[in-house]
């Protein structure tokens, strides 16, 4: 069960210098899952969160609400539990903790058998100055291929 399924936070590798990425697991409901595999969620806005009892939740997540879902459909942004091993929770923790990182999700996606994952990564936010560099090397990216593009024609 492949599916061409990517629900892709677009902001984030402008937004953040990005570290460390862990593929996890995310608790879901059947209509949640629904409206997934249709497409029909963001995380554009959204990150992660530890909560007192160490569990890792996403959170701030839209899921939009399911067409064909009755009384038993689900809220649109609400916090979802993430899994990973132990021993991944553990080092995004200190991680989090000591070092002042953030954790947000890069990319949603339904694996070969078919549940939802996760594409969460370390991130350290940017500075003014590093986002205007970013903007100014894919520019120039854009200028070198339109180049090339002229000289093979």
């Amino acid at each position: 069960m492949v599916s061409k399924l990517n629900i892709i936070n677009k902001k984030a590798k402008f937004a953040y210098t990005l570290m460390d990425q862990f593929s996890a697991g995310i608790v879901l409901t059947g209509t949640e899952i629904k409206s997934i595999r249709a497409s029909k969620a963001s995380i554009s806005e959204s990150f992660c969160e530890f909560n007192d009892s160490g569990e890792l939740f996403i959170i701030n997540m839209f899921i939009d609400v399911y067409s064909f879902g009755n009384q038993f459909n689900h809220k649109t942004r609400n916090q979802r539990k993430l899994l990973l091993n132990k021993k991944e929770l553990n080092k995004l923790f200190k991680q989090v903790k000591n070092t002042g990182l953030t954790i947000i999700p890069l990319k949603v996606f339904i694996n070969e058998k078919g549940y939802a994952k996760v594409l969460i990564s370390l991130a350290k936010g940017k500075k003014l100055y590093d986002k205007r560099q970013s903007i100014k090397n894919r520019e120039n990216k854009i200028q070198l291929d339109r180049i090339k593009k002229k000289k093979n024609n």
